[in-house]
């Protein structure tokens, strides 16, 4: 199926403080608004890729997109390299949430709230794909924070994310608000981060090895608080607070006399209240300029129950040597007039270095590019 894409061209530029402010030529008129700083432009990479959630490349540069509510995943192809995907398949469907999509050694791994299950040699046959094979179904089944975005880490591993069940509660089981790993046929699980109520995003670092991860704070303090997090584990079995303990220094009102803040790993970095980070990747490539390299790129979801909605962007986060992260805003303009045309949800640096940004309110894949 070929995707009529819209190119926007940064023909016309507005300056201030240093950010440009691209001018479109037809297609979308909400993508005008967007700005990124002086030298980026976004294009559509794709569009109709209904609720576009997480993403992975796969080794025939086939890109891979998985959904929360409609059950399916895409593949895209950019098969003559203009930077617009025109071939779009879908590979599996009636998937229970089927958000993350992680790829190894020329199978799809996707994440199915209880399950995870793989398409086998699935580059080869996008338009007959598979049926899907259960690698385990031993993950809960419970759907609140139960979508899961999945990467595989350096060490071979396939890293599974096991969301809270609720907004605030202290489960018996210990593998809720956790980060587990397992070995890619489903055993050897274990779970390596603790007290993480809900990440939907995580990457390791180029240099260090370190896994990052971004984590939704909880909800019902107030407009203000708790900040959502980036996060550092920088040893196996950390715990990172919830539910005693949010964005570091605030504590719970219901869990928060059983243990203090002080007994648990700070953030890295706070991402604002309520802002929902999702999807984050290291950028290693080398088309951005160099102070980028290595930085992380957040994408912002946005608030559903604050009064003045705020978040609706990408962010970029830079480690530093202390283990912190200096943030600042790299893309906006989703969020028009207090109300949002699109939702960032996962970005994912493309081979030659350019980035792309999924979209689930628009059905977009967004590609961002650098050109002094």
């Amino acid at each position: 199926m070929r995707i009529p894409v819209p190119l926007l061209l940064c023909a016309a530029l507005v300056w201030n403080a240093s950010i440009c402010v691209p001018t479109l030529r037809g297609g979308h008129p909400e993508l005008k608004d967007l700005q990124l700083p002086a030298g980026f432009r976004i294009t559509v990479f794709a569009e109709g890729v209904t609720n576009a959630r997480a993403m992975c490349w796969g080794d025939q540069g086939t890109l891979f997109v998985g959904s929360r509510s409609e059950g399916v995943v895409h593949a895209l192809r950019d098969t003559d390299g203009d930077g617009r995907a025109d071939v779009h398949h879908i590979v599996a469907r009636d998937l229970n949430m089927p958000v993350g999509v992680a790829f190894r050694e020329g199978d799809l791994y996707v994440s199915a709230v209880d399950r995870i299950v793989k398409l086998p040699g699935i580059e080869d046959r996008l338009a007959s794909p598979p049926a899907p094979v259960v690698v385990t179904d031993s993950y809960p089944d419970e759907t609140h924070h139960g979508w899961k975005f999945i990467a595989f880490g350096p060490d071979g591993w396939l890293y599974v994310p096991v969301g809270a069940p609720c907004n605030i509660c202290l489960s018996q089981d210990s593998i809720f608000a956790s980060i587990t790993r397992i070995r890619p046929d489903g055993s050897g699980r274990e779970i390596v981060a603790h007290g993480v109520r809900n990440t939907v995003g995580f990457d390791w670092h180029p240099v260090t090895g370190e896994l990052w991860f971004t984590d939704n704070g909880r909800d019902w303090l107030g407009d203000d608080s708790p900040d959502c997090e980036l996060n550092r584990l920088s040893r196996t079995g950390e715990h990172f607070g919830y539910p005693f303990c949010h964005a570091g220094t605030v504590p719970d009102p219901e869990f928060s006399a059983q243990q203090p803040c002080s007994s648990f790993t700070s953030p890295a970095a706070l991402l604002g209240p309520h802002t929902a980070p999702l999807g984050m990747r290291f950028y290693r490539g080398s088309q951005f300029p160099e102070a980028y390299h290595n930085a992380i790129f957040i994408a912002q979801h946005g608030s559903w129950n604050r009064s003045k909605p705020i978040g609706y962007q990408v962010m970029v986060a830079f480690p530093q040597p202390d283990g912190t992260a200096r943030t600042e805003v790299f893309a906006s303009g989703w969020l028009k007039d207090g109300k949002a045309w699109g939702r960032p949800v996962d970005v994912l640096e493309a081979p030659d270095g350019s980035l792309l940004v999924s979209d689930d309110a628009a059905d977009m894949i967004y590609r961002i590019t650098y050109a002094p």
